[in-house]
């Protein structure tokens, strides 16, 4: 399904996420993004966005949880 987000989890330090839209929220302890269909929130300490392109983004540090929200 093109246009759709998807989020890729190695472990608990590092998220990849694909077909974002933009940031609404940065800081260490959380980041929040807006997508096409949802709003996806990376939650954790320690969190940097490691790198960020027009279609994805790549999440480093400790990981605590993922939430979808619609």
């Amino acid at each position: 399904m093109y246009g759709a987000v998807i989020v890729t989890a190695t472990g608990k330090s590092e998220v990849l996420i694909e077909n974002y839209k933009g940031i609404l929220e940065y800081t260490n302890e959380k980041i929040r993004l807006q997508t096409k269909g949802c709003q996806v929130e990376v939650a954790g300490s320690c969190l940097l966005i490691e790198y960020y392109t027009n279609d994805e983004m790549k999440i480093t540090g400790s990981i605590h949880r993922i939430v979808y929200d619609p």
